[in-house]
């Protein structure tokens, strides 16, 4: 194989395609990045920039001829025109047939339901006039809501009261079709993030736990490995490849699940790309996840998951209290401590709980870990640019 002769098209310019674009230019291989705007993460590094929308056909279309392989780093993007493309012969990893029930909360959750996969009991509805039945058919003091399309980072979801909504239906905050869903009080939120290449290899990294910012619901901090039993982290990597392999396609997906009180592990949704909590792996596994795709992408088997060093992850989101051009806070010090990779995603402008970029610490121990990772959270920051 001549890799570079390689191509690989990628629908979306925004982080996560910056950082498949930085894995891929190491093997001499060329992306072209179909966007809405210029002002976009991929613009700078992509050898070819079409502007227009993910969900153009003609543009989508246009990106495909100048590609040998195409991929997603975002689920919100024309599927029928994807699988147009598939059925005529195009190479898109994952199928877009997978994407097609991903992007519908609904068909996720059936799919689990079909394919015997764990997750959280759930009723669908259709509009307001459903909810109550709905919410009795649960019969839990909480339920989580989530819009079946077009949510995202928090967007389309929130964590409601039965008995509230039963007695008031003007507090519904959906309009549209929804997944009502059973709440699960757990002792952890974890994920793992499985790879599976084109010769039907699949390898599951370990999993990480994951803390939330309470009002934004996006992750702030993730620690790897999370700190579980043997037999629990072993029994969700189980259910991760499982679940993954019941798609029957190639590509990099991470798993987001539950691990409850009584030790159950509850698939909570699935992402079809590489994902927010496999960013530490760039520097703390001996092959990240963009590494991991880069080589489906080119038809190379799957690299080995493992982790080099106990490692933390730091989201770094746009301060809450303003928007526009920024500077970061006290750089000169985190750059001095030892094991701390920062990672900016070149955006112009920073916005309220925006992700500007994220900082991996590595050290000998997850205690240790902890302590970096709070010193770090401790120092940075976003300022306005005067």
């Amino acid at each position: 194989m001549n890799l570079l002769k390689q191509k690989v098209g990628i629908l979306g310019g925004g982080q996560l395609g910056r950082m498949l674009i930085e894995e891929a230019l190491r093997l001499n291989v060329s992306v072209n990045i179909l966007e809405s705007s210029k002002d976009c993460p991929c613009y700078h590094l992509a050898t070819n920039f079409i502007e227009g929308s993910l969900q153009d056909e003609a543009k989508i279309n246009e990106l495909a001829a100048m590609s040998d392989v195409l991929t997603f780093e975002i689920e919100h993007v024309n599927t029928n025109a994807l699988i147009k493309l598939e059925d005529e012969g195009k190479t898109i990893i994952p199928s877009p047939r997978v994407l097609q029930i991903i992007q519908d909360k609904g068909l996720q959750k059936q799919f689990y339901t079909d394919h015997q996969v764990p997750t959280a009991p759930y009723v669908l509805v259709n509009d307001k006039t459903e909810w109550n039945q709905a919410i009795t058919k649960l019969g839990t003091e909480k339920f989580v809501a989530k819009t079946r399309t077009d949510g995202y980072d928090g967007k389309g979801v929130t964590i409601l009261n039965s008995k509230a909504i039963l007695a008031d239906d003007s507090l519904i905050p959906f309009e549209t079709p929804c997944v009502l869903e059973a709440f699960i009080p757990c002792e952890k939120e974890i994920s793992i993030i499985v790879a599976k290449d084109i010769f039907g290899k699949t390898v599951a990294y370990d999993a990480v736990e994951m803390e939330f910012d309470p009002e934004a619901n996006l992750v702030t901090f993730l620690f790897s490995p999370a700190e579980i039993t043997k037999p629990l982290a072993e029994k969700a990597k189980i259910v991760a490849i499982q679940t993954i392999n019941q798609f029957k396609s190639a590509g990099v997906f991470a798993v987001e699940m539950f691990l409850t009180h009584a030790g159950e592990i509850l698939v909570n949704e699935i992402a079809p790309r590489p994902h927010n909590s496999g960013h530490h792996g760039i520097e703390a596994c001996y092959t990240s996840q963009y590494e991991q795709l880069t080589r489906i992408l080119l038809g190379l088997p799957v690299g080995c998951p493992g982790l080099v060093k106990p490692a933390a992850m730091l989201n770094l989101l746009g301060d809450k209290s303003f928007s526009g051009p920024y500077v970061i806070k006290n750089l000169d010090q985190i750059h001095q401590i030892e094991g701390a990779y920062l990672h900016l995603y070149d955006k112009k402008e920073s916005k309220p709980m925006r992700k500007m970029g994220h900082i991996t610490v590595l050290a000998n121990s997850i205690d240790e870990v902890k302590a970096k990772a709070n010193k770090v959270m401790n120092l940075i920051g976003f300022e306005p640019l005067v």
